[in-house]
């Protein structure tokens, strides 16, 4: 798979207002990541938070992935340079960035991302292209990788203007729980004060066409299609381990015994 050219599509469907759906890793396995990669998303992000998943597994769970053709994201643990560049220097197509709270924030984000003269990200021979083999044909996903804000805290509605009006800025995913929790409602996202706020986020979205994505965390083909009706366009769909104890529990059990 050549990863520019994943990127570029990916962009595309953003343009075009397309739904781009992808999913989430958090179990650190190869064979996990193959699997996942051959189930048709748009990209899957690899969860350096949350998840297990440290940095020299990253070249296996990127191959992996890109065997099925689906691009790998990384969703940093947090919002440190070093951590982005060493994350693209693997070989990520792009970078979620977590608790966007402010414009500051991503432009330091974004221009750590992107090598010279887009940003000042170091310059170097790196598993991304192929050490220094496939240098000249990388110069241009360096320049451009796929840059994703998660807004997971209601102090970033009061900068979100700002936020979305980032250049460089491809999308934004709202992590539910976080975000929720931020308003001391964690996990009540039937609450109407969680429904306004997310109502904010999507609608300044819509005013700045930036694509909006919310992570359904558990697997729902309808509530799936009730965020696309919605309006949300960029859409993190399930786990790995979601999906796995979701179909993996027997049925002779009762939930309540899990």
């Amino acid at each position: 798979m050549i990863r520019l050219n994943k990127i570029n599509e990916i962009r595309l469907k953003l343009n075009k207002n397309i739904p781009c759906v992808g999913s989430w890793i958090q179990i650190p396995n190869g064979s996990v990541a193959e699997i996942m990669g051959q189930s048709g998303y748009d990209w899957v992000a690899v969860d350096m938070e949350h998840g297990s998943i440290v940095l020299n597994q990253l070249p296996n769970i990127f191959r992996a992935l890109e065997l099925g053709g689906t691009l790998p994201l990384v969703r940093l643990a947090q919002g440190h340079i070093k951590d982005c560049r060493q994350a693209l220097d693997a070989g990520a197509g792009g970078v979620i960035v977590p608790m966007v709270e402010n414009a500051n924030q991503l432009i330091n984000m974004r221009d750590a991302s992107c090598w010279p003269p887009s940003g000042n990200r170091g310059v170097g021979f790196s598993r991304a292209n192929l050490f220094g083999k496939s240098f000249n044909n990388y110069i241009q996903e360096a320049k451009s990788p796929l840059l994703i804000a998660q807004i997971e805290h209601r102090n970033a509605l009061d900068n979100l203007d700002e936020i979305l009006q980032v250049k460089g800025l491809d999308a934004i995913i709202i992590g539910p729980y976080d975000f929720s929790a931020s308003m001391g409602l964690t996990g009540d996202f039937e609450n109407d004060k969680f429904k306004v706020a997310m109502k904010q986020v999507i609608d300044l979205c819509n005013k700045y066409k930036v694509p909006c994505g919310n992570h359904i965390v558990k697997p729902d083909a309808q509530n799936l299609k009730r965020h696309i009706d919605d309006g949300y366009n960029f859409i993190p769909y399930g786990t790995d381990a979601v999906f796995l104890y979701t179909l993996s529990i027997n049925p002779l059990v009762s939930q309540k015994d899990t």
